[in-house]
């Protein structure tokens, strides 16, 4: 059975066949699959909804990569990482798509001038709040610890050649030239306001992916655009390309950066435009995937196959589209007022490891709604644990044989058919967890089975993966370590009233300390 995928875009289940119609079934695939994912917007630290959504693609790319998947398959990913001109959201005020609101990086650079002034600043945080390039530039490395604590394979592209992690800000002038192309071919115009705005009648399939036609558009999708804006717009669908601004906190001058007079002027591009630009040039015209969350499907994703489309000439932009529905967190929407709103590193700060995490984020089907949870992470941390034993377990030294087995062959194809199933991953941990029930005594070949399993699931290479968290937190290791040496010395001095103190105190950093003959160790509480 080939490899068989939601498309968003056809709303239908079909065969992959990248660079190839379903008709070419007995084709083979093209050398190179190219992937885009939607990456972060680097003005925080990415939270666990985000990641599900990286992870998935991963998890996806993996997939294709490995031998169990009509044989393995070289694909060139590429995840931008979004430092300019992505404002804020409808709900929070403002329409990313039509440049409204607040820039993303001007709310950060407000966040850590407060941080600065009361004292609260992030222990690595050496930044200058009032610098937009230093903001991005410290949220972007975070990002990039983050990812590959969590074993994302772009981050090992990434190491080799940068270039797979792009920056809007480093591609200006080919936005620019694509701005430009568009409203020579008619597909874009510059409104009174001097906003550069893509003509959406002039893409007759405009609203495809999403369902939201221009003709269902009549104020802005819901509201969301204010009077005066539509009233300089040809159709409220209409999005931003460029937007002039002297005052935001990045900004070009399009003559400048092209070196010779242009219409547009100074100021910054739309969050849409980017990726088109950013797509063109690291992948080609047409690529094989485009992966996002949910909420990038309308308008973000829509938006950028009508300027890919309008700007090279194609049908196509992407052959398929592959997105994660959404995190909720104990069955409520994430919401740092809810306090159920984590980052990576406030999990690892609560003991829970990297390849728990992993497999908690990945192991619900993409297509359904996750409901993160403490009971659902201690379950996964079990199963983890479960599948090394079986590893340890098994011929220690010694080499796989190949001989034939027909556990690993019936494990094997029902690992295979579960993935190649629209990646269902919850049969694909399914598959391995009754291949191991019936393995008694495991041998090397079933362990080299297993981390067969595991480069496409990517958690137990995890388990010794070092902590992906800010310098601050060895400090508050080390003050642990100082606390944990003075209820000794005050264990061994018979003080129990001192002794009872730093045990409370060590309590309420969530440590706990085991006594042995050896002397006391420590560990965090594990729980959310």
């Amino acid at each position: 059975m080939p490899l068989r995928l939601y498309n968003t875009l056809t709303n239908a289940v079909e065969p992959f066949f990248p660079g190839r119609t379903a008709a070419a079934a007995s084709l083979p695939f093209t050398p190179t699959i190219t992937f885009y994912s939607c990456g972060p917007t680097v003005y925080d630290y990415a939270h666990i909804g985000n990641f599900r959504s990286f992870l998935n693609a991963d998890l996806l790319r993996r997939w294709i990569e490995s031998p169990l998947c009509h044989g393995g398959h070289r694909v060139r990913q590429v995840m931008n990482i979004t430092d300019v001109g992505h404002m804020t959201d409808p709900d929070a005020g403002g329409d990313a798509a039509d440049g409204a609101g607040e820039d993303r990086m001007e709310v950060a650079r407000k966040r850590l001038l407060e941080q600065k002034k009361s004292g609260a600043l992030p222990a690595d945080a050496n930044i200058d709040p009032s610098d937009p390039y230093a903001i991005a530039d410290f949220y972007a490395d975070a990002f990039i610890r983050d990812a590959r604590t969590l074993g994302l394979r772009i981050i090992d592209d990434f190491d080799r050649d940068p270039s797979c992690m792009p920056r809007p800000t480093r591609y200006i002038r080919p936005m620019l030239e694509m701005i430009e192309t568009l409203i020579e071919r008619g597909h874009a115009y510059i409104a009174s306001d001097g906003v550069a705005y893509f003509n959406t009648q002039s893409f007759p399939d405009y609203g495809r992916l999403s369902g939201n036609t221009i003709e269902k558009i009549r104020s802005g999708a819901g509201g969301r655009v204010s009077d005066s804006t539509q009233q300089i717009k040809k159709h409220p669908a209409d999005f931003m390309l460029w937007k002039p601004d002297p005052s935001h906190l990045m900004r070009w001058n399009p003559s400048q950066v092209l070196g010779r007079p242009s219409p547009l002027k100074e100021g910054y591009p739309g969050w849409h435009i980017e990726c088109s630009v950013m797509a063109e040039q690291l992948l080609g015209n047409v690529i094989d995937l485009h992966s996002g969350g949910e909420d990038n499907i309308f308008p973000h994703h829509e938006c950028e196959i009508a300027q890919s489309c309008c700007a090279h000439g194609t049908e196509q932009f992407a052959r398929v589209w592959f997105h994660t529905r959404f995190l909720m967190v104990e069955g409520a929407k994430m919401s740092k007022s809810k306090g159920n709103f984590y980052t990576l590193r406030d999990l690892l700060g609560k003991g829970f490891e990297p390849g728990a995490i992993r497999l908690e984020l990945i192991k619900t089907h993409y297509r359904s709604n996750s409901n993160f949870t403490e009971q659902g992470l201690k379950d996964s941390q079990r199963m983890i644990e479960r599948w090394r034993r079986f590893m340890n377990a098994s011929s220690a030294g010694s080499e796989p044989t190949g001989e034939p087995s027909a556990a690993r062959e019936e494990a094997r194809q029902a690992f295979t058919d579960a993935l190649n199933d629209d990646l269902n991953v919850a049969g694909a941990i399914a598959a391995i967890n009754i291949f191991i029930n019936g393995v008694p005594a495991p041998s090397a070949d079933d362990a080299a089975l297993m981390r067969t399993f595991d480069d496409v699931l990517g958690v137990l290479s995890l388990a010794g993966a070092p902590v992906a968290v800010a310098s601050g937190d060895t400090d508050e290791s080390a003050r642990i370590d100082a606390l944990v040496a003075a209820r000794t010395a005050a264990r061994a001095a018979k003080d129990w009233p001192e002794a009872d103190r730093l045990r409370k105190e060590l309590d309420a950093l969530r440590v706990v300390v085991t006594d042995t003959p050896q002397g006391p160790t420590w560990s965090r509480k594990v729980g959310l």
